[in-house]
């Protein structure tokens, strides 16, 4: 059977576009801020675009930050793309000024210290042994960003050895920044999977495949 996707719409994002890309993995998708629709999906994928901040404020407005927890808490699949990754740390500074994110994972979103920003175009992803996100993609594999601000430290640590310590991926502009992360059913990408073509198809299948 089709699984059943719900991209969230909190008033941030290129909707349509991540609609139609999950669409061509055969996955049935609903565009929606309902609460429950959201929930009850096999997974929700988290858009975003623009600002910290200003996403934050509307992840809020659609109690988007208690689905995602909830759904996370109950081991439900979720998948962030680029500001709808960044919203997963527990903080962003911008113009020097510093937002609250969904502290699903320690850490900030900084902005990048390269000779030309914002990141765009299409960069490769150094990806780790064992990932399921990239699987079966070569390694020379090009992704599209568009991003301003990125995380360059990953800081979550896992001393427990019965917990799985997550996939982190990295790309470089500048200096290396974290490029996507998987980690149990919390998955997310700064790059765009819906502006990358075949690659970004591949991409979202794989995702669509654990569901």
């Amino acid at each position: 059977m089709a699984k059943n996707v719900v991209v969230l719409d909190y008033g941030s994002g290129n909707l349509r576009s991540a609609q139609r890309a999950v669409e061509r993995t055969g996955a049935n998708v609903t565009v929606t801020s309902d609460f429950q629709t959201a929930m009850d999906a096999d997974g929700l994928l988290v858009p975003g675009v623009g600002a910290f901040e200003a996403c934050m404020r509307g992840l809020k407005a659609v109690r988007g930050e208690q689905i995602i927890g909830r759904r996370l808490a109950g081991g439900r699949p979720v998948l962030g793309i680029c500001v709808g990754m960044q919203i997963l740390f527990e903080k962003g500074v911008e113009h020097g000024v510093e937002s609250a994110g969904c502290d699903e994972w320690p850490g900030t979103v900084e902005p990048l210290d390269a000779p030309i920003v914002p990141h765009m175009g299409w960069n490769t992803v150094d990806v780790p042994e064992g990932s399921r996100l990239f699987a079966g993609l070569d390694p020379e594999t090009r992704f599209y960003f568009v991003h301003s601000y990125g995380v360059k430290r990953w800081e979550l640590e896992v001393t427990n050895q019965n917990i799985r310590s997550p996939l982190v991926s990295w790309a470089t502009h500048g200096q290396p920044f974290v490029a996507a992360v998987e980690n149990g059913p919390l998955w997310a990408t700064q790059f765009h999977p819906e502006k990358s073509g075949d690659a970004g198809a591949a991409l979202l299948t794989n995702w669509v495949n654990t569901l």
